[in-house]
C-alpha cells in the first residue's frame, strides 16, 4: 500500500519560532494565509489538512469550509470534540459538507484532555467517561448515516429515528487517537484510522500490535497514522542547524512553564511526549533523524523528522514498514516547510514507489531562506 501524506493547517497562527516571543513575527491565521498553505499542500499531492480544535484556534468547520471554496481537491481532516454537539447534528453537518465539497471531509474525533480547556466548554466529565461518550457518539453518527433511521439508548446519548437528509457519499473516514486503555477500546470498536504521535519504533510497534489485536476481537481491522513535525533540507547539516536555531530561540522560562503544564496533564499521549524530551536540551535525538526538541515547549506532537531529503524519506519508509500508511506532517513555518518537503522529499518517496505517480504540474520551484 502506498503512503498517504497529510499536512497541518495552523489555524492558531504561524511563526518561524517554536515559542514566539513578543518581538517575534507572527502570522495571523487569516483566510489568505491559510489558503496559501492549502494551495501548497494541494500542489505537492498531500491528501488532507489536519485542522485543530480548541479555544487557541479558529473553528475548524467554518475555516475549512471557507478554504474548500478556494481550493480544488485537498481534503480537510476536521478535528472536533464529540461532547460539544449532538451526534445527529454532527452527522448532518458532515453529510452536508461532503456533498457541498465533493467528498473532501475526514473527521478527527478528539476527546480532550486538559481540564481548564474542557471547563471553558462546560465539560466536566472525567477521562473514562469522555471516552465512553465518544464511543457512543461515533456509533450514533454512523447509525444516522445509514439507510434506515437509527435508534440508540446509551449512558450518554438517547436518540430516536436519527437520520440525515441523505447519506454522505463517500462516508467520511473517522480518525482518532489516544494512548490510554479507554481510548484504545474506543478506537478498536469504531474508527477507521488510529493515530499516534511520533515515538521511536520500539514504542509504536508495541502499540500497533496491541491495537491490531484489540480490533481483531471486534472483528475489525484498522489503518494507522502517525504525527510528526518535519525539518528537511538538501543536506543533513542544514536541517540540524535549523533545528538548533529553533531551540536556541526558545526562552528557558517557556520550557519550564511547559514542563509544569505537562506534569498535570490527563493525557497519556502527552505524558509520553514529555518523557521523550526529558525537559532538557540533552538527549533529544531519540532515534536516527527523530528529534524530541519540539516537545520541550509545545504540547501535542513533540517530535520532528530532521535530516536531508534522503534521510527523512528513509525514516518515513521505516515507519511505513512498521505499519503506518498515513503521515500527518507540519513545520515552522508551515508554508515554507511544505515547500521544502514537497520539493525535496515527495519526489524521493515517489521514486521508491511509496507515493503514486505525480499527476499534476507542481509549478516552479520556490526557495525560502
Amino acid at each position: 500500500m502506498t503512503l498517504v501524506l497529510h499536512w497541518f493547517l495552523p489555524t492558531g497562527g504561524d511563526s518561524r519560532e517554536l515559542a514566539p516571543g513578543p518581538s517575534d513575527a507572527r502570522r495571523e491565521p487569516d483566510l489568505g494565509y491559510l489558503c496559501e498553505i492549502a494551495s501548497a499542500a494541494e500542489r505537492f499531492g498531500f491528501e488532507a489538512l489536519l485542522t485543530p480544535t480548541g479555544t487557541f484556534c479558529e473553528d475548524a468547520w467554518i475555516t475549512t469550509a471557507s478554504i474548500a471554496a478556494r481550493t480544488e481537491r485537498i481534503k480537510f481532516l476536521v478535528a472536533f470534540r464529540p461532547g460539544f454537539l449532538s451526534p445527529t447534528l454532527a452527522a448532518q453537518m458532515a453529510a452536508t459538507y461532503q456533498r457541498l465539497t465533493g467528498g473532501r471531509l475526514l473527521l478527527n474525533v478528539v476527546t480532550g484532555a486538559e481540564p481548564a480547556e474542557l471547563a471553558r466548554f462546560g465539560d466536566w466529565l472525567d477521562k473514562d467517561a469522555r471516552y465512553a461518550r465518544a464511543g457512543e457518539f461515533i456509533e450514533v453518527v454512523r447509525g444516522a448515516w445509514g439507510a434506515d433511521a437509527f435508534d440508540f439508548t446509551g449512558e450518554h446519548y438517547r436518540v430516536a429515528q436519527a437520520t440525515t437528509r441523505r447519506s454522505p457519499d463517500p462516508l467520511p473516514q473517522i480518525y482518532f487517537g489516544g494512548a490510554s486503555p479507554a481510548a484504545e477500546r474506543v478506537a478498536a470498536a469504531g474508527v477507521d484510522c488510529y493515530l499516534t504521535w511520533g515515538e521511536p519504533p520500539a514504542m509504536v510497534t508495541e502499540r500497533l500490535n496491541r491495537m491490531r489485536a484489540l480490533a481483531a476481537t471486534q472483528g475489525r481491522s484498522l489503518r494507522f497514522g502517525i504525527r510528526f513535525h518535519v525539518i528537511c533540507r538538501p543536506d543533513s547539516s542544514s536541517a540540524w542547524a535549523e533545528a538548533h536555531r529553533l531551540l536556541a530561540n526558545v526562552d528557558p522560562s517557556a520550557i519550564e512553564a511547559a514542563r509544569l503544564d505537562f506534569a498535570s496533564t490527563q493525557s497519556e499521549g502527552q505524558r509520553r511526549m514529555a518523557e521523550l524530551s526529558g525537559g532538557t536540551a540533552d538527549g533529544l535525538v531519540i532515534h536516527p533523524n527523530v528529534w524530541a526538541g519540539v516537545g520541550l515547549v509545545r504540547g501535542g506532537a513533540g517530535t520532528a523528522l530532521v535530516g536531508s531529503f534522503d534521510e527523512v524519506a528513509d525514516r518515513i519508509a521505516e515507519y511505513h514498514g512498521l505499519g503506518f500508511d498515513e503521515f500527518i506532517l507540519s513545520g515552522y513555518p508551515h508554508l515554507e516547510e511544505a515547500y521544502w518537503f514537497g520539493e525535496g522529499v515527495v519526489p524521493r518517496l515517489r521514486s521508491r514507489g511509496l507515493l503514486p505517480a505525480d499527476t499534476h504540474d507542481a509549478g516552479p520551484m520556490m526557495t525560502f531562506r
